[in-house]
């Protein structure tokens, strides 16, 4: 998956979306006026005579009903994208989802929230809320939110009994690929715009059913044409937003099964469940709730659509796609297969997948670099594609054009390593993760960890600010932090974030007060500190109003290039011993950014305010600037041939902050020279 190619296909299918949906509402428009029009003349020939109304009476009523029409649909619409507003968690609970708690013990739970955690810290992005619809048997799955800092990824009961760990990671990463490339936005989209037209569905059931109950109407003709209308305008309100959403849909659902592949490096996976879904009485259909306005964002078809208005490929099409060899006559064979299998099959397979993750990286966490340099075969993973073998040489200058096909596009790798980090991560702190309680307790005790001579300072801010209570709170996480690894602080921030952003908005407020002035407290702000708050903030606010971040920019790199060039001279300031190999570096990233640029290096004094002030305008870069600009930044920062454990947090959370997630750095397999050293 090309990340900025999705980007400009996610802006297309926006503006198409608009379009239909013009389209739909002039039709609807016409239909209804030139019945009502036609009503009117019946009801005035029944009054007056034979005749055809004057112009001068027929023209308000026909533009009363254009109006109205025109009313509700707006209106309805803009009600729903109101509500949709408040983020993804809200679909989820309107389908009847149940969140998982964050102390539960039960072993499906733990599974799904397992491999979510490991698919977020794979994507570079925070974990998303995870629902269960307990009352649906059928597999399926979805996932809804503007930005993937408002995200809700929910399941079906069916999902959690009937699939394996390996099957219910194919699909997760399936939906992660919505979440990654834009489809959730427009599927939000389509929600609200849409409900408009079908408000005039619900109308007519009522406008039906209020006609049947009548008892007294001067004249059949003009009930029976008030009738044909309630029908055809609810009738013509769901059609269009079927094919609307067939139309949209379709192709998007073939780019998440490729994607779910190249994540998990296993076709067998989601072919799996698809193919679970072709053998099992409930398919994927929902029962328990109305799956009509949410079709479109299923991993499964839902409803049961001819082929007209399918949101989804044909079922046997896309496992065909998956598995070149399936063919349909198997399915009965595989069914009495999985109906032998056992629960503790799943376990084992569970078990299996993270001894092989730690067979993957040998040495364990121990092995891997702190913030000592890392050799540049090490960070392969986003500067080629791939883990490069062996301990050679830095990576050469070209390896870094690779790096924008890994933005929101993680490997096999990638995921493996995130389940290692999860999997090693210290159990209490993982525990205060995902505790509502504990959540603001566990970022508090991250920043006075990462104080070092300095955290009773940071306490004593802790205790005057929250109390007594949050001083012991955070005093008792913090002896589990000398099993942490510093590479793990950001995968434990990325679980904490759903429990995080549950808290009020309040005290969400006086947290971040509070996280700016510990980060500040000792006059000197650490790259650490910085990526640490400029990340965590940033989600906040995109998960308080996520309908206002806007995640594809139009404007045109020359309008922002001296802001580009200041990030490229606090990069390459932190990035390099000295000024003048500083200086190269920028130079560097700046020639790849825009050869004719004449921008001097000057690193600027008030780093932390120069950033604050470059990022958001480099937010609203069209997708193919972004792509040139995440080349120079990692030119830059690469320039000596290493990047610092610091340097990649300060990497992750620029990119993180102009909507464009990169996965983990990787650590280097084979026999590389690498320092193991614990930052302090």
């Amino acid at each position: 998956m090309d990340f900025f190619n999705e980007q400009r296909r996610a802006v297309g299918q926006s503006k198409r979306l608009v379009a239909l949906f013009m389209v739909a509402v002039v039709l609807i428009v016409a239909v209804i006026t030139a019945v009502v029009a036609v009503a009117w003349s019946l009801f005035s020939a029944a009054d007056a005579g034979p005749g055809v109304p004057p112009a001068g009476e027929l023209l308000p009523v026909a533009a009363t009903a254009a109006l109205v029409t025109v009313a509700v649909i707006a209106l309805s619409s803009w009600i729903r994208t109101s509500r949709l507003r408040q983020g993804g968690g809200v679909v989820a609970r309107e389908l009847g989802g149940t969140l998982i708690p964050p102390d539960t013990t039960n072993p499906s739970y733990r599974r799904l929230r397992n491999v979510v955690e490991e698919m977020a810290i794979a994507s570079g992005v925070p974990v998303p809320e995870i629902y269960v619809l307990e009352q649906e048997a059928g597999i399926n799955a979805f996932a809804a939110g503007y930005t993937p800092s408002d995200a809700a990824i929910g399941v079906t009961r069916g999902c959690l009994e009937q699939l394996s760990r390996s099957e219910l990671q194919g699909v997760i990463a399936h939906e992660f690929s919505h979440i990654l490339n834009g489809d959730m936005r427009l599927n939000i989209r389509l929600m609200g715009l849409l409900f408009g037209i079908l408000m005039l569905s619900i109308l007519a059931r009522y406008g039906m059913h209020m006609s049947r109950g009548g008892r007294n109407s001067r004249g059949a003709a003009p009930v029976l044409i008030v009738a044909l209308a309630v029908m055809i305008v609810g009738s013509i309100g769901v059609f269009f937003g079927r094919l609307i959403k067939a139309g949209l849909s379709r192709q998007r659902e073939y780019l998440a099964d490729a994607s779910a592949v190249q994540f998990t490096r296993d076709n067998t996976a989601v072919a799996g469940a698809l193919k679970k879904i072709a053998i099992t009485a409930q398919g994927s259909q929902l029962t328990a709730t109305d799956g009509e306005q949410v079709s479109h964002m299923l991993f499964g078809d839902g409803v049961g659509y001819s082929r007209l208005f399918a949101t989804h490929p044909p079922l046997l099409e896309r496992i065909g796609r998956l598995d070149p060899g399936f063919r349909p006559e198997q399915l009965p064979e595989l069914a009495a297969q999985w109906q032998r299998r056992r629960k503790a099959e799943q376990e084992a397979a569970e078990a299996a997948e993270l001894r092989e993750a730690r067979d993957r990286f040998p040495g364990g966490l121990d092995a891997l670099p702190g913030t000592e340099a890392l050799p540049g075969g090490v960070v392969g993973g986003v500067l080629a594609g791939a883990v490069l073998a062996g301990g050679g040489a830095a990576g050469s200058d070209a390896a870094a054009g690779p790096v924008t096909r890994q933005v929101a596009n993680p490997g096999f790798d990638h995921v493996r390593y995130a389940e290692l980090l999860r999997g090693d991560l210290p159990e209490a702190l993982a525990d205060a993760a995902h505790m509502h309680d504990h959540a603001i307790d566990l970022v508090l005790a991250v920043l006075v960890d990462a104080a070092g001579q300095d955290r009773m300072r940071h306490l004593e801010r802790i205790e005057a600010d929250r109390g007594p209570d949050a001083r012991a709170a955070v005093e008792a996480l913090l002896p589990h932090f000398a099993k942490l690894h510093p590479v793990q602080r950001a995968p434990l921030l990325a679980i904490a974030f759903p429990a995080l952003k549950r808290r009020p908005a309040s005290e969400l407020k006086a947290f971040r007060d509070l996280m700016g002035a510990l980060i500040r407290l000792d006059g000197e702000v650490s790259l650490f500190e910085y990526a640490l708050g400029r990340d965590l903030a940033a989600h906040l606010e995109e998960a308080e109003d996520p309908s206002r971040a806007q995640l594809f920019g139009t404007i045109h790199l020359p309008e922002v290039l001296s802001e580009a060039a200041t990030v490229l001279a606090v990069l390459a300031m932190h990035g390099h011993e000295n000024l003048d190999d500083a200086r190269r570096a920028y130079l560097k990233g700046l020639y790849a950014l825009e050869p004719q640029a004449s921008h001097p290096f000057a690193p600027p004094q008030d780093w932390i305010r120069a950033l604050d002030d470059a990022l958001p305008r480099l937010d609203r870069l069209e997708p193919v600037a972004k792509a040139l600009l995440l080349e120079a930044l990692l030119l830059t920062v690469h320039h000596d041939g290493r990047i610092t454990l610091h340097e990649a947090e300060l990497l992750r959370a620029v990119c993180a902050s102009v909507h464009c997630p990169l996965p983990p750095f990787l650590p280097q397999p084979g026999g590389g020279p690498v320092e193991q050293h614990r930052a302090q």
